[in-house]
């Protein structure tokens, strides 16, 4: 309650999370296809508490990584929420579904299996609901549909192509990138991560208006307080990039920070934690995006 109360008081519209929590303690997916009703029902009260306070949600069904199960343990969309009433699929709370977070095969590089995962995927969830968005979850590392653009990435391939991932798929209806340059150039300076940044957002951005014509949205970006550098100097960079290329018009859909987090679960920190209550310079940052980005949608619109 308290971070989504926070983001609607910051003027923040949408929070990506997770509708996963598969095994090990607390767990939402306690064995294959079995599900704890308790643990679900916290899942109803973040989407009624997100109605509650005007955000709209991004709900990721799985995560790559093994934190909180990971992949390799995999209903959320039919759910009826035990507060609201409303099914999921029928919940215009929700915003879009996410199929995972940042899923990549390490063995083949060309994007092609991942290609066909996501196709089986994306027409199974949109047969289950063809209301809601539908993104993948994707980093946004280029493969070999434009060899050109490999040089884009930070050096090396996670078996995903952006491009044919978006472009070959319609029921994907918006492209995402992540980036973390603290972990990904890590031994440039700073002037040089910020540098690579802007290149790596403006590269998917034509891509996005240009060959996908899809809109993108940088779904994860954040910088660690643990490291070298400033946060709130990093964060304003990306902001004004992103807003500069959204009032081109088109393709930028946005941008959602990693991450924000409520008082009292610092155990939880992975470096890039907010709390907006305690960061008032980082607050205000994000705030002014917040509102710059919805002016600028009313002028579109």
């Amino acid at each position: 309650t308290e971070v989504l109360k926070d983001t609607a008081t910051a003027g923040l519209s949408v929070c990506r999370t997770w509708a996963f929590s598969d095994g090990g303690d607390r767990a939402l997916q306690i064995s294959p296809g079995v599900y704890d009703e308790r643990v679900f029902q916290g899942l109803d009260f973040v989407i009624a508490e997100a109605k509650k306070y005007g955000v709209r949600l991004i709900l990721s069904f799985v995560n790559q990584w093994n934190d909180f199960g990971g992949k390799a343990q995999y209903k959320v969309v039919t759910r009826l929420n035990s507060i609201t009433k409303v099914a999921y699929k029928d919940d215009p709370t929700i915003m879009a579904w996410e199929l995972m977070n940042e899923p990549c095969d390490q063995a083949d590089y060309s994007g092609k299996t991942v290609n066909g995962w996501v196709q089986d995927m994306a027409s199974f969830v949109k047969s289950l609901d063809n209301k809601h968005l539908l993104e993948v979850g994707m980093e946004g590392f280029y493969g070999d549909s434009i060899p050109e653009r490999k040089s884009v990435n930070p050096g090396y391939q996670v078996g995903t192509d952006f491009i044919s991932n978006h472009l070959i798929i319609n029921e994907i209806d918006f492209a995402t990138i992540h980036a973390y340059t603290d972990q990904w150039v890590s031994g440039q300076s700073d002037e040089a991560q910020l540098v690579w940044m802007e290149k790596w957002i403006t590269s998917h951005w034509e891509d996005a208006r240009n060959i996908l014509k899809k809109p993108l949205v940088l779904a994860e970006f954040g910088k660690s307080s643990r490291g070298q550098g400033s946060r709130d100097i990093f964060m304003s960079s990306v902001y004004r990039n992103v807003y500069n290329l959204a009032k081109e018009g088109g393709a930028m859909g946005g941008s959602l920070v990693w991450q924000l987090m409520a008082h009292g679960i610092e155990n939880y920190d992975d470096g890039y934690c907010i709390v907006l209550g305690q960061n008032p310079s980082t607050t205000q940052i994000i705030s002014d995006q917040a509102h710059v980005m919805t002016a600028l949608a009313h002028s579109f619109n």
